[in-house]
């Protein structure tokens, strides 16, 4: 008999096997991990550096559908109690604009320290294994595998989504927290690029450039961010869209008509905007549409957003209309491309929905359907938008559960 059996070796749960043996050395713990090793997706985060917590924390950094039972865990595990516990296993962190990252800038680092201490702390590791039922018994937890069964006093599901597949997550876990009472909302990917229909500005795939992306379902506005665009083969991407994405995916899920607005000048203003136009005319008056542009816009940019406004290359700048140079106005500033799917679970960072938030007790992550049951990590219905959020409450709600689920 286990005393905890953690399901699912990433984040969270190598947080709350940490949690668990510290809150009880004599404790039996054991990680059932379907990969050949722990952590495989730790390394992959910040671009392999692990952005692993924020000096921003709160609630509104993520998403949910229950969202009030996201800040008693960040409220009992933030950014301090993150910082203390990976200082306490020998993580120096270095702060960049708020954003923690190991002073290495590693991600090996960070998975390094925990795979040391469970280590240290005796915790059993079995690994290339799949689990395929849990069922309730009078003691606990009865735990069926493809590399045998066993019995458990309390049980971690800390499974993942189903974003990145090749890094172990799947899906798995929903299933089995189905088998044991819970309900999910609907999961869609986040953190991931989006396909365009009829991308007008394929032409410049592979620019990257500032711009403001907000995004629109059904003309109803549901969310924005402002940085660098990435413009792809497929439609855009980079940390703006990133951002914004899950909104989008939301919404496609319950077929939507969705669309993205860019604005390639968000630091200016309309009527700014069209002063600085109009000025700029009466100094290059000679020269052609294009090269009006020039030192505004990328140049593979240029053309695209001219054609959006069925304004010629060659047009001379003087023989613009009023009406040409509102429409390549209204192109820099509000030029809207149809969203017709996400890039998929494969290339999202993390997914978006869950098990349902109001069916655990966020002061132990505890289900309120099964007893002795805990959940943490992206199996969950919480979602943080990028800079270290989804690895903060991988951190915050296994360590909760892992205290929690010791002491059952």
């Amino acid at each position: 008999m286990k005393d905890v059996v953690i399901i699912g070796g990433g984040a969270s749960g190598l947080a709350a096997a940490v949690a668990a043996a510290k809150e009880n050395p004599h404790a039996k713990i054991c990680i059932l991990e379907k990969k050949d090793m722990i952590g495989k997706k730790i390394l992959s985060t910040g671009n392999g550096r692990c952005n692993f917590t924020n000096e921003k924390m709160g609630p509104e950094y993520f998403n949910s559908d229950n969202p009030e039972n996201i800040r008693p865990v960040l409220e009992k595990f933030g950014t301090f109690e993150t910082l203390v516990f990976f200082r306490k296993l020998g993580i120096m962190p270095k702060e960049k604009n708020g954003y923690y990252y190991p002073r290495s800038e590693q991600a090996s680092a960070i998975l390094n320290v925990l795979k040391n201490q469970l280590k240290i702390s005796e915790v059993e590791i079995i690994t290339e294994v799949i689990v395929s039922s849990i069922k309730k018994t009078k003691r606990g937890f009865f735990i069926d595998t493809t590399k045998g069964s066993l019995n458990a006093r309390s049980v971690i599901l800390s499974t993942g989504g189903k974003a990145a597949k090749v890094l172990g997550s799947d899906g798995s876990g929903y299933d089995l927290a189905k088998s044991l009472g819970h309900s999910m909302v609907p999961v869609v990917p986040a953190l991931v690029q989006l396909r365009t229909k009829e991308h007008p500005l394929l032409k410049a795939s592979g620019v990257r450039t500032e711009a403001k992306v907000r995004i629109f379902s059904d003309e109803t506005f549901l969310s924005e961010d402002t940085g660098e665009l990435q413009i792809t083969a497929y439609g855009i991407s980079g940390i703006p869209v990133f951002q914004v994405s899950r909104h989008a995916a939301k919404a496609l899920y319950y077929k939507k008509k969705v669309y993205a607005e860019l604005d390639f000048l968000p630091s200016m203003e309309e009527k700014e905007l069209m002063m600085y136009y109009e000025n700029r005319m009466k100094l290059m008056s000679g020269l052609s549409a294009a090269d009006f542009l020039i030192g505004i816009f990328n140049q593979k940019l240029i053309p695209c957003l001219l054609r959006c406004a069925k304004i010629r290359e060659n047009t001379k700048v003087s023989e613009l209309t009023k009406k040409q140079l509102d429409s390549l106005l209204h192109c820099c500033k509000h030029l809207k491309i149809e969203i017709i799917d996400t890039n998929g679970f494969d290339n999202a960072q993390v997914c978006a929905g869950g098990i349902r938030l109001n069916e655990i007790n966020p002061d132990t992550m505890e289900s309120l359907v099964c007893e002795g049951l805990y959940l943490a990590g992206e199996i969950l219905d919480t979602d943080g938008i990028c800079g270290g959020y989804n690895l903060q409450w991988a951190w915050a709600s296994g360590y909760i559960a892992g205290c929690a689920a010791v002491r059952c």
